[in-house]
């Protein structure tokens, strides 16, 4: 029997500069010759931000054909604002959120309640539904997310953000695939039947990732650990760790039943156009 074709998509984050807006333009347009299944840019509450995201997606669009996300947060937003900006999103064409709750800044109170602002994802992503039909992604956290009292109450959480009409959920990045595993298995025993998609990120530099995974709580597995300290950051030999060790765990992740692979590209094709390249079977 023929093994059925992975699919894979991208993430992105608007950049500050023209050097940096060459770099994400030359990696989507690499990216995108894997014809990913969709390609998403990352969000940041403010204006020039909200402006940023928009603004990349648009100029994204003009170069490829694959659909294009933006992620969309509401902590800091109040429902009016978040009326104006999808309206925007709309108008612009784009059709794909990845509804998000966002980081809790300092001083502001979460659940809010004051009417003005969303309170729950699963409540932001009920009105996106109903506002437009938008295809909708959603976070989720293999490990809990830091403010979940527990991982059963964080996939609960899961649970009412997929009821609400989220189409899929994507992971935040791991290293350990049985924690993805064990999380979906648990995921399903309490009736999350939306596809749950695995998040990877490559390991371009060990100390910057080490910082990413101490910031939302993702376990570094010993093994891993040493596996990459015996490099100096961003010499040929640890790059070249990185690649096999994500080729390593994408591979993994396949032949265990994972149809779908969401990058968190760092705003770099490579080394994942080589890897989806080496996990692509060949076409007759």
């Amino acid at each position: 029997m023929t093994k059925p074709t992975p699919t894979f998509s991208f993430e992105f984050f608007p950049t500050r500069s023209t050097q940096a807006a060459q770099q994400l333009d030359n990696a989507a347009r690499m990216l995108d010759t894997l014809k990913p299944t969709f390609m998403t840019v990352t969000y940041g509450a403010g204006g020039s931000a909200q402006n940023g995201t928009i603004d990349t997606v648009t100029r994204l669009s003009a170069q490829s054909k694959t659909d294009l996300a933006v992620h969309l947060t509401f902590i800091t937003s109040t429902k009016e604002e978040l009326e104006f900006f999808t309206d925007r999103v709309w108008e612009q064409g784009i059709r794909h959120i990845v509804a998000l709750r966002g980081d809790v800044p300092a001083g502001v109170q979460w659940p809010n309640n004051d009417g003005m602002h969303f309170a729950y994802t699963s409540d932001f992503v009920a009105w996106l539904k109903g506002r437009y039909d938008f295809q909708i992604s959603v976070g989720a956290y293999p490990e809990k997310h830091p403010d979940a009292p527990s991982l059963k109450a964080d996939i609960a959480a899961l649970k009412m953000k997929c009821d609400a009409g989220a189409d899929r959920a994507i992971t935040q990045f791991f290293f350990d695939n049985d924690v993805y595993f064990r999380f979906v298995d648990e995921a399903q025993k309490q009736g999350v039947s939306t596809p749950i998609v695995p998040g990877v990120l490559p390991v371009l530099n060990f100390s910057k990732m080490m910082h990413f995974a101490q910031k939302c709580g993702t376990t570094v597995p010993d093994d891993v650990v040493a596996l990459f300290e015996k490099y100096p950051d961003g010499s040929p030999d640890a790059l070249k760790c990185g690649e096999e060790f994500l080729l390593r765990q994408c591979d993994n992740l396949l032949k265990r039943g994972a149809g779908h692979i969401h990058f968190y590209t760092l705003n770099h094709d490579q080394p994942i156009t080589r890897v989806c390249k080496a996990l692509t079977p060949p076409r007759p």
